[in-house]
């Protein structure tokens, strides 16, 4: 029996995610030196096949930063719907944050090469610079709520959340660099532990 277009067309949509995938994991590896070849023996498929779906790595690289910011948008949405007191969203932040990071280690790789990929196109670069900085004025916006009711410590909110944040980004970067193949298996911090730095002087233990 005749495949139905229907048919052929999710075929093609599930090659075109699979070489995606396979795009992400090669970048995540060689950032911007992964080649066309490496993608598509990643993916299972030749390079013909690859380039019959999209016309060179970098294609594939700019279509990845975008779903990312998207991503990250979308991300966004959630955070101000969050219900309770800042205190409580800045938590329930840095528990998905921790959990997001061990739950999908590869993607973050490939953040994390992006980030540091000077060749990176500069519109890609201004794009996730801008997306970053508005991530960090809604931490910013929720310490600050949190300081006027004296659930946070009263320290530069600016520093706090670059304390904040270098602390996330530096254990799981530690962590996976140390065994990168099993970060879903390592133990990161309850999100109380890093929430002790954003505590009111008056809570804390000698």
């Amino acid at each position: 029996m005749p495949r139905t277009e229907a048919v052929l067309q999710q075929i093609r949509q599930d090659q075109r995610e699979n070489i995606l995938k396979a795009a992400q994991a090669v970048f995540a590896k060689r950032g911007s030196s992964a080649t066309m070849a490496e993608i598509a023996e990643e993916a299972g498929i030749s390079q013909g096949l690859a380039y019959r779906y999209f016309a060179s790595k970098e294609e594939l690289f700019s279509i990845l930063v975008k779903r990312s910011m998207q991503a990250a948008d979308d991300y966004d949405q959630i955070i101000r719907k969050l219900p309770g007191t800042p205190e409580e969203k800045i938590r329930a932040i840095i528990e998905r944050l921790l959990e997001l990071r061990r739950e999908r280690p590869g993607y973050y790789q490939f953040l994390y090469q992006m980030i540091n990929d000077e060749s990176m196109p500069i519109e890609l670069r201004r794009m996730m610079s801008k997306r970053g900085v508005a991530f960090q004025k809604e931490i910013r916006r929720l310490i600050v709520e949190g300081q006027k009711l004296g659930q946070v410590t009263q320290d530069n909110p600016d520093q706090l959340v670059e304390s904040l944040l270098a602390c996330i980004e530096g254990l799981w970067r530690r962590m996976s660099f140390l065994d990168p193949a099993n970060t879903r298996e390592i133990l990161l911090p309850d999100a109380r532990i890093i929430l002790r730095m954003l505590r009111p002087d008056k809570d804390m233990v000698p």
